[in-house]
């Protein structure tokens, strides 16, 4: 599942909707709609997202929220170390070959390693 499929799935099961219903509404199929929120499909064009924050009918604040996730979300992610160092690149593939092994707490400290700048030591880089 994606941080964006399971908003979406959050946002539907408050407004008490079915997969079914909520992709009738957005004139899609229910098949699409269940590979969006399990991760299965990749981003969401721009005029599918508006259409599902003008379904929940979500302020603006919490629509661009929605948005980012989506960014945020792709399943199928790919990483370009062309013209980085081979230490660059083998991390990538060290990653992709092992990241379904990774458990939240790893997840959670390489997470915050990366998004504060800080090096293995402890120290800021």
């Amino acid at each position: 599942m994606t941080p964006f499929g399971e908003a979406v799935r959050k946002l539907r099961e408050r407004k008490g909707v079915s997969q079914k219903q909520m992709a009738a509404a957005l004139n899609v199929s229910p098949a699409y709609l269940s590979a969006l929120e399990h991760g299965r499909r990749g981003l969401p064009t721009f005029d599918l997202l508006q259409r599902i924050a003008g379904y929940f009918n979500i302020i603006w604040d919490e629509a661009e929220e929605l948005f980012l996730l989506a960014r945020s979300s792709d399943p199928r992610v790919v990483v370009d170390t062309s013209g980085l160092s081979a230490e660059h690149t083998a991390f990538a593939n060290l990653l992709a070959g092992r990241i379904r092994d990774l458990d939240r707490a790893t997840l959670g400290e390489l997470t915050s390693i990366i998004e504060n700048g800080r090096k293995a030591d402890g120290k800021r880089s």
